[in-house]
């Protein structure tokens, strides 16, 4: 039997996941659910305070989350 080494250093030709925040196709984030929170959307969300304007904002954003349905 041969067993052939795999090249673990390749990337996929994708342009990624759309981010549920910023509408923006990037390559890096988080997965909530079902929907996809990229990098750059949660580090300004964490540090977004309460009184901030833009906190309202990614509150109606994340809104837009729907837990997934239990199949059992």
């Amino acid at each position: 039997m041969e067993v052939e080494k795999v090249n673990s250093n390749r990337i996929p030709n994708s342009k990624g996941e759309t981010c549920i925040i910023c509408d923006m196709e990037k390559n890096a984030g988080i997965h909530l659910y079902t929907s996809f929170i990229c990098v750059d959307c949660e580090k300004e969300m964490t540090r977004t305070k309460p009184s901030d304007p833009k906190y309202s904002y990614f509150l109606e954003k994340l809104r837009r989350i729907k837990n997934p349905p239990l199949y059992s």
